[in-house]
């Protein structure tokens, strides 16, 4: 697939951007640029269906999407891409997930690969199914191109039985890479096959006692104490996950799989046992993890993090792709109060792609979200596929209406913007929804409009009388914001930001918000002025 600008000088300037999507690219190229130009490059993404999908697995698939689009820049599209979504559902089920139903069923399949054990939620074949098909689900929303690839189909079907037999063959070289890497206790039992007993079904963790290279089998003690042999292939065997990693990367010629920064001792070793088994590491890097509330990492099984239906309640697919995408080296606080600079940050980017150079262009994450063809003039969307109304202003215009309906919020926004609509303009008719609902579950429940001071009520006092001289119909939001200027230099508040402050605190309930001008523009100049005029007779806090 070729992912070009209109201006054909994009893949020159990729050499030298800056933007981090475009430093893993030139990695990637500098690995395969002696290879078969008709080789496809394999980018990787894993997936561990032990729990339910949540943004951070959404991140590494919209990560290295943006990895693979910036290589394909690079190259002019002269090199066929790739990428996989490895779901690793033949691991043997350990630890039941907290917020899952039937946690007692669930208890009596602990040790069976993941996808015999069946499905909670009783909608799919198995419970490694259901979350194979929510992840799935959700990419495809996006828009990724993936392909969907299986453990258990790759097991079962022979697709990895080459490197398995290798891996036979070099036993003992990967133990030698594998034992001092574990405690004392584990490496009495450790051995990289997991042998999937024929009795019980389950993924047993026990010691190889025989190995024969030449029939291909391993033999182990199952759990009644009787002893088998298997072959390593066709299914009967699954890897522990570091060998596996090397297994996987080699049988499928990874070329990129980036990973957590937490992960960054068993990159060193999967490597190292790639390299055993004639394999080549992909390249990559180390990002920092989502932290939650508490600034703990969040996780599966926990469950502590936004879901991906969590974040698209409150929030566009493209305010998600835009948190991915700023600073993927650092750990980021990833809670509800993020939605609404995400979401406006990335208007703001795709405000100003319009007017940028090439140069400018490849930097600006809006490139990488849309996989170098950003949305501009298209149909249902504002100028510049902008809506004219940012995040931050609906969620004021919503609290100042008292969290009124959908119509009525839309009966604000067209007299403002004549012309636009929910069916001219569906982006902004989301945001309309979204900022409803944040409002309804954030900001309702906490808010605390206050009394103003003495200094403050003079202050708006001046503003009243100001807004009431404007002719009603105004809707010039620099014009509006100029009178806002000067209501609050008539006070001696130590600077302007404190006269805002105070109009945010005791209009809104909150300490900060979007330029007031444009604010009382969409809202009306008429409603605004009764807004502050109700304010004016609080005596106390509302």
């Amino acid at each position: 697939m070729t992912i070009t600008d209109a201006d054909a000088t994009l893949s020159a300037l990729a050499a030298n951007a800056k933007a981090w999507p475009f430093e893993q690219a030139r990695a990637v190229l500098k690995r395969v640029e002696k290879r078969d130009p008709e080789a496809p490059v394999i980018f990787e993404t894993g997936y561990g269906p032990s729990g339910l999908p949540h943004i951070g697995t959404f991140g590494e698939v919209a990560r290295t999407t943006m990895v693979r689009r910036a290589f394909e820049q690079l190259t002019d599209g002269a090199r066929l891409t790739r990428l996989i979504a490895f779901s690793d559902d033949m691991d043997g089920f350990r630890k039941v997930p907290t917020n899952l139903p039937e946690q007692d069923m669930l208890a009596e399949h602990l040790g069976k690969p993941l996808t015999k054990v069946p499905d909670p939620f009783g909608t799919h074949e198995s419970f490694a199914h259901h979350n194979n098909a929510r992840l799935r689900d959700f990419l495809d929303s996006f828009g990724f191109e993936y392909e969907f690839y299986s453990a258990t189909e790759q097991y079962t079907s022979g697709a990895f039985d080459e490197v398995l037999l290798r891996m036979l063959e070099r036993f003992d070289d990967v133990m030698d890479i594998m034992l001092p890497t574990l405690g004392e206790e584990r490496r009495a039992t450790y051995s990289p096959f997991l042998p999937v007993s024929p009795k019980t079904g389950h993924v047993l963790q026990v010691p190889t006692l025989e190995r024969n290279a030449a029939a291909g089998t391993i033999v182990f003690e199952d759990e009644d104490g009787s002893k088998v042999e298997v072959p390593v292939t066709g299914g009967n065997v699954k890897v522990q996950w570091k060998p596996d990693w090397a297994l996987r990367w080699t049988a499928l010629g990874v070329d990129y799989e980036m990973a957590g920064k937490d992960l960054t001792p068993s990159v060193q070793v999967s490597s190292r046992i790639a390299k055993v088994l004639g394999g080549k590491p992909p390249e990559g890097f180390a990002y920092e993890l989502f932290l939650d509330e508490q600034g703990e990492k969040i996780s599966k099984s926990k469950g502590n993090g936004l879901s991906v239906e969590e974040w698209l309640d409150y929030g566009p697919q493209e305010s998600l792709s835009y948190f991915m995408f700023g600073k993927p080296k650092t750990a980021k606080r990833l809670y509800f109060d993020q939605i609404p600079r995400a979401v406006d940050e990335y208007l703001q980017q795709l405000a100003a792609y319009e007017g940028q150079e090439p140069a400018q262009r490849i930097e600006n994450p809006v490139w990488h979200i849309h996989g170098g063809l950003p949305p501009h003039g298209n149909a249902g969307q504002a100028p510049g596929g902008v809506s004219p109304v940012s995040f931050g202003l609906l969620l004021n215009l919503v609290s100042a209406a008292g969290a009124p309906d959908k119509e009525t919020i839309w009966g604000f926004i067209e007299r403002y913007a004549p012309g636009a609509g929910p069916e001219t303009h569906p982006f902004l008719d989301g945001l309309v929804d979204n900022a409803l609902a944040y409002y309804r579950d954030f900001v309702a429940p906490t808010q605390m409009r206050r009394a103003p001071t003495d200094m403050e009520r003079a202050a708006m006092e001046d503003l009243l009388a100001r807004l009431r001289a404007l002719d009603p119909a105004e809707t010039d939001p620099e014009l509006i914001q100029n009178e806002v200027y000067a209501a609050g230099k008539t006070q001696p508040f130590e600077n302007l930001r404190d006269w805002f402050k105070a109009l945010y605190e005791v209009l809104f309930g909150q300490s900060q918000g979007p330029r007031f001008g444009g604010f009382a523009a969409i809202y009306g100049v008429r409603e605004t002025a009764n807004m502050i005029e109700t304010a004016l007779g609080r005596e106390t806090p509302a």
